[in-house]
Parts: C-alpha cells; structure tokens; sequence
C-alpha cells in the first residue's frame, strides 16, 4: 500500500506521533518528481483538532526538514483524514467494521480489482479484509494485495 519512500517517512514520524498521542493514519507522495507533495494525515481516538493539526504541523514541518526526503522543493500537507478516511492497518479495517468503503486490489480478485462494498472487518487468522458485497456475496482480500481502500464518507443529514 505504501511506497518505500512513504513507508520511510511514516516510519521517521510514527515515534514523534506517539509521543504525542497523535495516530499517523497515512503519509502519501503526490505529484511531479521535481515538485512533490507530501501529505501526511494525523487522527486520535476522539477525532483531531485544528490546534492539534497545527502543533503538529511543526514537528512534522521538523523533521522533514531533517530527513530532507527531496532533493529541491515540495510541499507539505498536515490534515485531518477527513470523510474519505484511508484504510492502512489491519486496526484500521477492524475499527471501520459496518462502514461502506471503496478497496483497489494490486490485482483481480473474482474478475474485479475495485470493490464498494462494506467492510465487515479484519480476519487476523486469515490476513484479510472481509467485504460484504450488495448482492451478499462475501470477498477475502489479502491485506498485501490491497493498493488503496477507504472509508466512502457519507454524511448523514438526517441527524
């Protein structure tokens, strides 16, 4: 799911957010070669303030700065995982369990690399993403082949 440069730059922060209280949802490079984006988004158990996200913003904004991951310019983005929340870890897709989500397969599983479906969880036996798809029919994903997946935000208004 991550690339290698992502997965070194969640690996360089994860200390810091911990010490923090803060969880690293995801770090992702965006972007030209020569101009990249790097986001990084922060969540905690309760959700994560604008103050939170700007406290953040420095320490991270810090340790770019050390690791200096691009040679020339490229911007940094520190957010909230908003609506469309990433899936990463098997704690993540465990959490979300009930929730409708989009998963993009690094191959095809039953003919189909892109499911909307909802997430019935983790099987920690298996190494699998559990989806229940509209017709009912049940998909294994191997955590390994996922490439992308999120939670579909929806907002109710009813509320």
């Amino acid at each position: 799911m991550l690339s290698s440069k992502e997965a070194s730059l969640l690996a360089a922060l994860e200390p810091r957010a911990a010490d923090e209280g803060i969880e690293i949802v995801t770090v992702e490079v965006v972007g030209s070669r020569k101009a990249p984006t790097i986001r990084v988004y922060l969540d905690t158990p309760e959700g994560i303030t604008f103050e939170e996200i700007t406290t953040a913003q420095a320490w991270v904004n810090e340790i770019m700065d050390e690791l200096d991951p691009f040679p020339g310019a490229y911007t940094l983005e520190v957010s909230s995982p908003g609506i469309d929340r990433p899936l990463r870890t098997p704690e993540h897709f465990a959490r979300f369990a009930g929730d409708e989500v989009y998963v993009m397969t690094t191959s095809p599983i039953d003919g189909r690399s892109r499911f909307n479906a909802r997430l019935c969880g983790f099987d920690e036996e298996k190494g699998c993403v559990e989806l229940s798809m509209e017709d009912g029919a049940k998909i294994d994903v191997p955590l390994g082949d996922i490439k992308k997946a999120h939670v579909k935000g929806v907002i109710d208004f009813s509320r």
